[in-house]
């Protein structure tokens, strides 16, 4: 058998919210980690940013390759390369409503991307641990609330029948070749570092900008779909936890809780001293072809099996997230500001 680093992490999607985030977890773990990206003609690191400024050089302990999912030479180089012992598979086109304008693009990367990087872990034959990430929208149309492991899916964009692909896959990788193969079902996971198309990050950049005077309006599609929403910086020690237990499983990651776009819009303005209903317009271009309208997780198996739960509220999210943007929307002031002077 190959020698293996002990305590070694590849993450694919390592740029994105929960692969930063999962990175510094690692890191303060003692873990070398190794993170995938994707060449580019500009760099999109910026969410790692705070590791590599971090005063204990924590950054001297992350390596970043670039490589692609849809690469599967490619992957099994990097893998011979980092001789990693867990690794965690994140990297997707993961925007639902993006999922319909480049379907084929979004399954490449969030379905066969899966397969291609399953293979190349077996045919490497190191003992890696493997975590997919699955994703809450498997589940669609639902066939019963709250949902759990066994709730059937019905997927309802092209990125969400993708993850149902990759889901399987991972379930008969590991049944057939006894690979330690685990897929967690997260549920809406936001943070500071949400990117800026999806809703609740739109939302509170939004609410700032306008208490700012920098815009008016914020266009939305459907305010009555339902949403199980936590931390980002809670469900990344869930994907952790995953690997460190003595057999493979898939877990639901969720709060348990779900509140409606509307209830997160009047949040977020009512923190900052609006009035949402002055300023919220519907645009039929944000509406989905076909609408999840609920989605409420229960993470009962997570939370004995793995002594899991969520540490950060709903209000605490949002606070948090506003704190971050109005930092944002200050500095966009100042610039705005500066130049008015001239």
């Amino acid at each position: 058998m190959k020698t293996v680093n002990p305590r070694c992490a590849l993450i694919t999607g390592i740029t994105g919210q929960d692969g930063s985030y999962l990175a510094e977890l690692l890191l303060a773990k003692g873990y070398d980690v190794h993170g995938i990206i994707r060449r580019s003609s500009s760099f999109n690191t910026e969410r790692l940013n705070t590791i590599y400024q971090d005063p204990h050089e924590l950054g001297s302990r992350l390596h970043l390759h670039y490589g692609d999912l849809t690469d599967a030479s490619g992957l099994r180089d990097i893998l011979t390369r980092t001789q990693p012992t867990e690794v965690y598979n994140l990297g997707a086109q993961s925007h639902v409503r993006v999922s319909y304008d480049q379907p084929v693009y979004t399954v490449n990367t969030a379905g066969l991307g899966t397969l291609l990087l399953l293979e190349a872990i077996r045919d490497v034959g190191l003992p890696i641990r493997f975590y997919q990430a699955s994703s809450s929208e498997m589940f669609g149309k639902v066939a019963e609330t709250p949902q759990k492991e066994t709730t059937p899916f019905h997927p309802r964009s092209p990125y969400a029948c993708a993850k149902v692909y990759s889901h399987h896959q991972v379930i008969n990788y590991r049944e057939a070749y006894g690979m330690f193969a685990c897929s967690g079902i997260l549920f809406n996971h936001e943070s500071p570092r949400r990117g800026e198309t999806f809703v609740t990050r739109k939302v509170t950049r939004a609410a700032t900008r306008i208490k700012l005077g920098l815009q008016n309006t914020l266009y939305l599609g459907n305010l009555e779909a339902k949403r199980d929403w936590g931390f980002a910086g809670d469900y990344v020690e869930a994907m952790w936890l995953m690997l460190q237990q003595d057999q493979p499983d898939d877990y639901v990651i969720a709060t348990g809780e779900t509140r409606s776009v509307r209830e997160w819009v009047e949040l977020c303005f009512k923190l900052v001293g609006l009035d949402w209903k002055h300023h919220v317009k519907i645009d039929a271009r944000y509406l989905r072809p076909a609408e999840v309208d609920l989605l409420l997780g229960d993470s009962s198996k997570a939370r004995i099996k793995l002594g899991w739960k969520p540490k950060v509220n709903l209000e605490s999210l949002a606070n948090m997230m506003l704190e971050h943007d109005m930092h944002l929307a200050e500095q966009e002031k100042l610039i705005q500001d500066h130049q008015k002077a001239k």
